[in-house]
């Protein structure tokens, strides 16, 4: 071997280990960020590409991305249990006031002078100084904000906005020669349709269409009391008003739409099948449901559909609005990097994404009163999730929620199953 092939070998060998060198620095310098989130797998092929460009603009940051798609709470509890919550955690409404209440959430600050002035008790608070830089919400719909916020504090960025609209099978009302609903029907017209709706296809005495659908869980029910003024929490989380004369007649109406008018599936009737199936299997004339069901509804819908907002009570057509969001734990070694993270999953190019997919009703304003309603696919009438944002209630959550529920749902048992009163 001559001398200029052993120079040009030991050249490659001096650039092999000062590349390996500069790897293992940089490695050493990057920060290892934890993030959890839930998500179905159409979610997360979302989201994965998002974390990879956030890498790729923030070098110095490695994103540990914990995908938990089942008893994402439970495991949650546990992480912040053992000293091991992740830096940035997504969040929804429900159980915010749990983790907020126990002081293991970050406060989001919001930049001042960002948004219009509301109350000098929120003004003095946004003057204290946080551990992490202020954040712009100004392009944020403040019921969202509100959603997200514990005793007037801000703990998570929110992505989405949920709510609850009535999806209808387009062919089915065509078929009978019904009249499609329109925004400004009430709870008498609503039941005329589902009665008209509900039909025994094949004179066997079963019925094979249901005029609207039915489900046991307090979110479904939750917009019929609403609607003719009760619920189950007061606003200020004080005062249980499931027995105030406005909600019990909502529960009434809701409990009657199954056992007196027959124009909703019993349990024996729908068996193993969830509603969204029976939608699927046009079986439902009428399904009240979130906008989740928007992505499996374009791909596997054979029929005509659309959505229209939940019918009008005493009170008008009030649905409950939940969101879901980004937080900070507060045990967090990492917040300022936890908070570029936040920033950019929030960001409008990243929310358009989420968006596209027709799985959100999108917190940010700019993207939900643009892209959203550009959206050329069903359903049609995209503008009724940005219209019922009026009049829509942010449920009242209370650090015992989760008790209040299962509480609810072994005496609701009775009312809906066994066709008592409550």
């Amino acid at each position: 071997m001559n001398f200029k092939k052993i120079f040009i070998l030991f050249l490659l060998v001096l650039i092999l280990v000062l590349a390996g060198k500069n790897a293992q620095h940089e490695n050493i310098d990057k920060i290892n960020l934890q993030f959890a989130s839930w998500g179905s797998k159409s979610e997360i092929d979302i989201l994965k590409p998002i974390l990879r460009e956030f890498e790729l603009k923030n070098p110095d940051i490695k994103v540990e991305f914990i995908h938990i798609p089942q008893n994402y709470f439970q495991k949650i509890h546990l992480l912040f249990a053992s000293n091991l919550a992740p830096d940035v955690i997504f969040m929804n409404n429900l159980y915010l006031p749990i983790y907020a209440n126990a002081g293991m959430l970050e406060e989001i600050k919001e930049q001042e002078g960002k948004r219009e002035k509301e109350k000098g008790k929120r003004k003095r608070e946004l003057q204290n100084h946080s551990p992490i830089h202020p954040f712009n919400l100004s392009t944020f719909y403040d019921k969202s904000l509100k959603a997200m916020s514990y005793n007037d504090k801000l703990y998570a960025v929110p992505r989405d906005i949920s709510t609850l609209v009535i999806y209808y099978n387009k062919d089915i009302f065509n078929r009978y020669n019904v009249p499609c609903p329109n925004k400004y029907w009430s709870f008498n017209d609503f039941l005329i349709l589902a009665q008209k709706l509900t039909k025994d296809t094949n004179k066997d005495e079963k019925t094979d269409i249901w005029g609207i659908s039915f489900e046991e869980d307090l979110l479904f029910y939750l917009p019929y009391l609403m609607s003719e003024g009760g619920g189950v929490l007061s606003d200020d989380l004080k005062t249980m008003i499931i027995n105030t004369p406005e909600s019990k007649k909502g529960l009434q109406f809701y409990a009657d739409l199954r056992n007196k008018y027959n124009v909703a599936p019993k349990k024996s009737e729908s068996a193993s099948a969830t509603m969204a199936q029976l939608f699927l299997q046009e079986k439902l004339a009428m399904h009240l449901s979130g906008r989740w069901l928007v992505p499996k509804y374009r791909t596997d819908a054979k029929f005509d559909w659309n959505v229209i907002n939940f019918p009008t009570g005493d009170k008008g057509s009030v649905v409950p609005l939940d969101a879901s969001g980004w937080s900070i734990a507060k045990s967090s070694k990492h917040k300022t990097e936890a908070m570029r993270l936040i920033e950019y999953l929030s960001s409008k190019g990243s929310i358009e994404k989420f968006s596209q997919s027709g799985l959100i009703v999108p917190a940010r304003i700019d993207v939900a009163e643009g892209d959203f309603l550009q959206d050329k696919k069903s359903p049609r009438n995209n503008r009724v999730f940005i219209d019922i944002i009026k009049t829509v209630q942010i449920t009242p959550v209370s650090t015992n929620y989760s008790e209040i529920q299962d509480d609810l749902k072994e005496k609701m048992n009775y009312l809906f199953n066994a066709a008592g009163k409550f």
